[in-house]
C-alpha cells in the first residue's frame, strides 16, 4: 500500500503530523503511543481528519466477536426495554424494595402518614361543604405548584370541578409524601419513586378526562361536538406520521438551508465527524478574533441558526463577528465505537486547528451549548494542562461541568440503568431517536405529553408548528460508546468536577483554565439546572461572568433582542473574589430587561482586538477551500 494511504485509498497528510497539528506538540508523544495501541481509536488513518477537505471516507470499525454469555445477556435486556421504554426494570425494583422494607420498620413514618391523610380528607370535606353552602368563589384549600398549570382556567374554579380538582392534588400532596422522609431509604431511590408517582398521577389527573375537564366539555358545546371528530382525525395523522416515520404535522415549513440555518456560509473543512462552517459577514470590518461554536451533538446544530429574526448566529456575524459553527454527523452503527475523546480529537481540537488555519494568528472564543459546553470545557482544560494558549475566552452555554445536580435526567443514571442501557444500545451500535425523545418528554410529562394529548386530541386544535419545535422534532443518534462513556464518567461518577477526568492517559483539571468564562444558566432548565451550571465558579480560578435569563434550555438560548418577557441578571466573579452560593447570587443580582445576548456582544468586545477586514472564506492554509453552502450535508442526514 502506498505510503500515506487509507486502506480505503484516500489520500491523507500523515496520521501523526497531523495528529500534532490538532492536539499540540505537547501530546503528540501520548498519540503515538495511542496510535500503536492495539484497538486505538488512532491506529487507522481513515479515522484522522479530512484535512484537504475530501469527501469523508468510508466509516472504518475493527470487528470484534462479543462473547456469548455477554451477547445472550444483552439480547433479553434489549428485548425487555421494548416494554418499560428503555427504563430498568432492577433499577425500579430496587428502589421500590429499598423503600418497602424501610417503610414498614419505621411507625412513626406510618403514624404521620395516616395523621395526614385524616387532615387531608377533613380538608377536603370542608371546602366541599363550603362550596355547597356559598353562591360565590369559595377559597381553595390546596394551592397547585407554581409550574403546574392544569387547573389555572377559570372554569376549573366553579363547582363541582373545583372540588375534583381539590381532592386530586390533596392526594398527589398525600402520595409525594409517602415517598419521600422514609428513614434510611437512599436519596437516588427516593427521587426515583417520586418521579414514578408523578407520572402514574399525572395520567389519572382529572384534566385528562372528558367528563371531568370544564374546559373540555365547554369546547364541545360551543362546537357541537367537532372538536372530538377534528381530535379522532388528529390522533389518525399522527399515527400515520409514526408508522411513516415523519415528524409531526408542520415540520416540512422548517427546512434546513431553506427555512432554517439559512445564514450564508461554506463548509470550509470536514473530516468523517464534523463539518465546519464559516459564515460571511455581513459587515465591512471584523473583529480580530473569530468565534468557534459547539452546539451539542444530542440535537442539531441549527438551534442557533433558527429563523432570521432568532438566529444567535445571525445576531453575531451582524455584530462585527467572524464565526465558524461545527455540524456533528449523525453517528449510525459503523460508528459504535467511537468515543468521547474522539469527539474531542475529531470534533474541537480539528475545528480549532482548522479554524487558526483559516484565521491565523488570533486567539478563538469558544462558545459550547449544553453538551457541546461540557466538551469544550474539557478541552480547554487540557489544552491548558499542555500550555496550548489558542483560547481567548470559553463560554458555556446551559452547560454543566459538575453533575451532582444535574436535574431530573439522573433519574436514569445509576449502575442498573446504564448496565441496560449498554444493552439497548449494543445490537444496534447507537442510542435511537425515539429512546432519547421518550425519555425526555418523561421528565416534563405534563408540558410534553398530556398538555398536548388534551389540546390536539380532546380540544381538536393543532398548535401551529414553530422553528424552534420543528428543530426539537429533528433529533439525532448517540454512539453506543461515547453515550456509555460520558454518562458513567461524567453523569454517575463525576470525573470531571473531581480531578478524575483523563485526557490522553494524564488527569485534567478545570481549575487550569485561565481564560475568562462567560456562563449563562436558564431559570427553568430540567436538562441543566441553573444552579448546578452556577458550580463553573466554584470549580476554576479564573474570571467568571454569569448569566441567569428567563426561559428553558432550549428557548432561554434562543432569547433575541426584541423577545417579550425576557430578562437576565448578570454579574462577574475575579478570580480572586470569595465564592458565594447561587440563591444569595439571585437574591442580589440586579434584574435587566431584554436579551443576554447583547450582554454577551458586549463581554466578546472587552476581549476582543480592534477591528480589521474580514478573513477569506476558507482561505488560510493549503487544503482547506470553499466546499458545500452552509447548511452542508450533515444536518440534513437522519
Amino acid at each position: 500500500m502506498a505510503k500515506n494511504k487509507s486502506s480505503f485509498g484516500v489520500p491523507l497528510h500523515d496520521p501523526q503530523k497531523q495528529v500534532s497539528s490538532i492536539d499540540g506538540p505537547a501530546t503528540q508523544a501520548s498519540n503515538e503511543r495511542r496510535a500503536s495501541t492495539p484497538g486505538g481509536f488512532a491506529q487507522s488513518p481513515a479515522l484522522q481528519p479530512d484535512v484537504i477537505v475530501q469527501e469523508t471516507p468510508p466509516a472504518y470499525r475493527a470487528e470484534r466477536a462479543t462473547p456469548l454469555p455477554e451477547a445472550l445477556d444483552h439480547t433479553v435486556q434489549s428485548a425487555i426495554s421494548r416494554f418499560t421504554n428503555g427504563l430498568s426494570p432492577a433499577a425500579l425494583m430496587g428502589a421500590w424494595f429499598d423503600w418497602a422494607t424501610h417503610i414498614v420498620s419505621a411507625p412513626g413514618k406510618q403514624l404521620q402518614l395516616l395523621e395526614s391523610a385524616a387532615n387531608k380528607i377533613q380538608r377536603q370535606s370542608r371546602f366541599a361543604l363550603n362550596c355547597a353552602t356559598k353562591s360565590d368563589q369559595t377559597a381553595p384549600c390546596i394551592v397547585p405548584l407554581p409550574q403546574d398549570n392544569r387547573f389555572s382556567g377559570d372554569a376549573w374554579q366553579t363547582k363541582p370541578y373545583n372540588m375534583i380538582y381539590q381532592g386530586f392534588l390533596l392526594q398527589q400532596q398525600w402520595w409525594h409524601n409517602l415517598v419521600t422522609g422514609v428513614p434510611g431509604v437512599t436519596a437516588q431511590h427516593e427521587r426515583e419513586l417520586q418521579f414514578l408517582t408523578r407520572q402514574m398521577l399525572d395520567m389519572v389527573s382529572p384534566s385528562n378526562f372528558l367528563w371531568t375537564n370544564p374546559e373540555v366539555l365547554a369546547r364541545m358545546r360551543e362546537t357541537q361536538g367537532m372538536n372530538l371528530i377534528q381530535g379522532m382525525q388528529n390522533v389518525v395523522a399522527d399515527a400515520q406520521g409514526r408508522m411513516a416515520g415523519v415528524g409531526p404535522k408542520g415540520v416540512e415549513a422548517f427546512v434546513p438551508g431553506k427555512d432554517v440555518g439559512v445564514t450564508k456560509g461554506k463548509v470550509v473543512y470536514r473530516n468523517r465527524l464534523i463539518e465546519l462552517i464559516q459564515y460571511a459577514p455581513l459587515t465591512d470590518k471584523v473583529r480580530a478574533e473569530p468565534i468557534l461554536i459547539v452546539p451539542a451533538w444530542i440535537k442539531k446544530y441549527y438551534i442557533l441558526d433558527l429563523s432570521q429574526h432568532n438566529s444567535l448566529v445571525r445576531y453575531l456575524v451582524g455584530q462585527g463577528h467572524t464565526v465558524f459553527m461545527m455540524s456533528w454527523k449523525i453517528p449510525d452503527e459503523d460508528d459504535r465505537d467511537l468515543t468521547l475523546d474522539d469527539y474531542r480529537r475529531l470534533g474541537i481540537m480539528a475545528a480549532l486547528a482548522a479554524v487558526g488555519g483559516i484565521v491565523p494568528d488570533r486567539k478563538i472564543h469558544a462558545a459550547g451549548y449544553c453538551l457541546g459546553g461540557t466538551l469544550l470545557s474539557i478541552a480547554a482544560a487540557a489544552m491548558a494542562r499542555d500550555g496550548d494558549d489558542r483560547l481567548a475566552s470559553v463560554s458555556l452555554l446551559a452547560s454543566q461541568v459538575d453533575f451532582t445536580e444535574p436535574g431530573e435526567l439522573q433519574l436514569f443514571i445509576d449502575e442498573s440503568q446504564l448496565a441496560f442501557l449498554d444493552s439497548v444500545m449494543w445490537k444496534q451500535g447507537y442510542l435511537d431517536t425515539t429512546q432519547m425523545a421518550g425519555a425526555f418528554q418523561m421528565l416534563s410529562s405534563n408540558d410534553l405529553v398530556w398538555s398536548r394529548i388534551i389540546r390536539n386530541y380532546l380540544m381538536g386544535e393543532s398548535r401551529p408548528m414553530s422553528d424552534l419545535m420543528a428543530w426539537n422534532a429533528d433529533a439525532t443518534r448517540m454512539p453506543y460508546a461515547m453515550h456509555s462513556e460520558y454518562l458513567r464518567k461524567l453523569y454517575l461518577n463525576n470525573d470531571l468536577a473531581e480531578g478524575r477526568f483523563t485526557v490522553n492517559a494524564r488527569p485534567i483539571a478545570l481549575s487550569d483554565i485561565r481564560v475568562p468564562i462567560f456562563a449563562v444558566g436558564t431559570q427553568k432548565d430540567h436538562v441543566a439546572p441553573w444552579p448546578s451550571v452556577f458550580k463553573i465558579q466554584a470549580l476554576t480560578d479564573t474570571e467568571v461572568t454569569f448569566v441567569l435569563t428567563s426561559g428553558g434550555h432550549n428557548a432561554g438560548i434562543v432569547s433575541e433582542p426584541g423577545h417579550l418577557h425576557r430578562s437576565y441578571q448578570i454579574k462577574t466573579k475575579g478570580a480572586m473574589d470569595r465564592y458565594i452560593g447561587p440563591e444569595t447570587w439571585a437574591a442580589e443580582t440586579v434584574a435587566n430587561d431584554g436579551s443576554w445576548w447583547e450582554a454577551w456582544v458586549t463581554w466578546l468586545g472587552a476581549r476582543s482586538g480592534d477591528d480589521i477586514a474580514p478573513p477569506h472564506m476558507g482561505a488560510g492554509q493549503v487544503g482547506f477551500g470553499q466546499r458545500d453552502d452552509a447548511p452542508g450535508s450533515y444536518v440534513m442526514q437522519n
